[in-house]
């Protein structure tokens, strides 16, 4: 029974019993007819629905009233805001790179054209807003903005879609793409189709998807650039005075760039220059402290006047004032130039002036210069070549060198050696300026237990077979004039063995001339000797 009904039933229950009181005391006075109690209301399901639905129905109505006179505020804002001038730009921080960012808060000033629909959810009770005719947004006190054909914003859970023609514009990245998903959360920009991104320094991103992370605390503090389905990066260098130098391509799968300077890039990487063709199956690019590290297969062709490939399991690159300095190959490295193949566990290349001035190649399987006429082994190797053109050949530990004969002047098919604790060649380079052309022989040097065997052509003609020198001794010195073996020198320790070859015997016989030997000779003369540096001679 409601509250109402019970007072109204104890106040009759009060007068009938003050009535009959009066009543004893004399006769009673007539009194208006009292008005009958009103019924009680029902408490059912169906009546709370009904008030619920009700209740629904004003809040939605005051939300919506309460929206627009929101929304129409905010662009009468944004309209005298503009018409000041625009947000300030975030003050610059250390050598002239912006502030970390903070936090995105964003506004839309849009344009006179911005349609606006305002929709709530009834599933979430979430209000989402859907905007045409042209978006503008932007960050408050950021020099961050957005523009787009249309947008949806679903304001609740700070996610903004965004399509036609965006175009995202701050100070460490500007991105256009087809659409954008801005996840404010996250402070994370997705970007899809057609996407273009542009890097301060002019480096410049192309490919169907692009991930932009904004350097915001405390979620991160470096902006990164992430692009996936094989982008295209041109990336543009500069040298010490500020000079835009010629750009390199890279392609892969997948790249990375982590500020302005650093990229990671993995999948069928392809680097291209008009002088440099790389490819590996991963890289890594540092542009602030310039190196470069190219992994797993990875090769090295030279394009220029000298052409060249290096290969090896990882090559990495060091340059200065944006001058590549330094290439080192590891693990299995070899080098082809022309002729010359280097082969060794790893390879160590120096340029001077974007030439190569000097090889090293070293390690446990040994290195080996190896070319059509000429092979050098030993444990390491230190080839001199200033302007690009061979003037010394240092081999160390256990060092073997051969030279081809000269077919016009012999028949064989063993090659010239030497052998010693180290070897060193010595070539004319200045002999010619052409740098293309191979540099003649002058003269090798074998220290520390050193022997030779060398071929000389017999008189007879180059169809018969050479005369044979072997010797040996601590240094052997052979020099050499048009790359033909003009004498061999032995000091301390000499010995060795000249030998002729005999007659075929096999042949008929002919009668013996008047001043002639009968053939077959097998002689023997010691070699030429140095003595001892310092000793007295006779």
């Amino acid at each position: 029974m409601h509250p109402r009904s019970i007072a109204r039933g104890l106040c009759a229950i009060v007068l009938g019993i003050a009535a009959c009181g009066r009543g004893a005391r004399g006769p009673r006075e007539p009194q208006p007819t009292p008005a009958p109690a009103a019924p009680a209301p029902q408490d059912t399901a169906a009546a709370r629905a009904a008030a619920e639905a009700q209740a629904r129905a004003d809040s939605v109505r005051r939300d919506s009233i309460r929206a627009d006179s929101v929304r129409v505020d905010s662009l009468r804002q944004d309209s005298l805001r503009l018409a000041r001038g625009p947000a300030p730009p975030t003050p610059p921080g250390p050598r002239g790179r912006p502030r970390q960012e903070r936090r995105c808060q964003l506004e839309f000033p849009n344009t006179p054209s911005t349609r606006f629909q305002t929709v709530r959810d009834p599933s979430t009770g979430r209000m989402n807003t859907f905007v045409g005719g042209g978006v503008v947004g932007r960050c408050v006190g950021q020099d961050v903005t957005i523009f787009a054909d249309s947008a949806e914003l679903y304001d609740t859970i700070k996610l903004y879609y965004l399509f036609g023609n965006v175009r995202y514009r701050e100070s460490r990245v500007n991105i256009d793409a087809d659409r954008v998903t801005y996840f404010q959360n996250e402070e994370r920009i997705l970007a899809e189709q057609n996407v273009r991104a542009t890097l301060p320094a002019g480096s410049s991103m192309t490919g169907p998807q692009a991930e932009y992370f904004r350097p915001v605390a405390p979620i991160r503090t470096v902006a990164m650039l992430t692009a996936n389905q094989r982008p295209k990066f041109t990336l543009v260098q500069r040298d010490s005075t500020g000079k835009r130098g010629e750009p390199a391509t890279l392609l892969a799968d997948r790249v990375t760039a982590v500020g302005d300077t650093v990229y990671y890039a993995g999948g069928n990487v392809d680097i291209t220059r008009t002088d440099l063709h790389a490819t590996s199956d991963s890289a890594f690019i540092n542009e602030a402290k310039e190196f470069g590290r190219l992994i797993r297969r990875p090769q090295v062709e030279g394009r220029g006047e000298r052409k060249f490939v290096l290969r090896g399991r990882a090559i990495e690159f060091y340059s200065k004032n944006r001058l590549v300095e330094r290439v080192l190959a590891v693990d299995s490295a070899q080098a082809v130039s022309g002729d010359l193949d280097l082969r060794s566990d790893t390879i160590d290349l120096r340029i001077t002036d974007d030439k190569l001035s000097r090889a090293y190649a070293w390690g446990p399987t040994r290195a080996r210069a190896i070319a059509p006429d000429r092979t050098i082994i030993a444990d390491s190797l230190d080839v001199q070549m200033p302007n690009q053109s061979v003037s010394e050949v240092h081999a160390i530990r256990e060092a073997y060198a051969e030279t081809a004969t000269d077919s016009t002047k012999l028949k064989s098919k063993e090659r010239d050696w030497l052998r010693g604790d180290t070897i060193v060649a010595s070539f004319d380079s200045a002999l010619t300026a052409d740098t293309t052309s191979r540099p003649r022989i002058r003269e090798l040097v074998a220290n520390g237990n050193a022997s030779s065997f060398y071929q000389i052509p017999s008189n007879k003609g180059p169809a018969e077979p050479p005369n044979l020198n072997y010797v040996r001794g601590k240094t052997i010195t052979v020099s050499f004039d048009s790359q033909e073996v003009q004498s061999v020198v032995v000091e301390e320790q000499a010995a060795g063995v000249l030998l002729e070859p005999a007659s075929d015997t096999t042949k008929s016989r002919r009668p013996a001339q008047p001043g002639t030997g009968t053939g077959g000779t097998r002689q023997q003369r010691p070699p030429t000797v140095r003595p001892p540096t310092g000793a007295s001679r006779p």
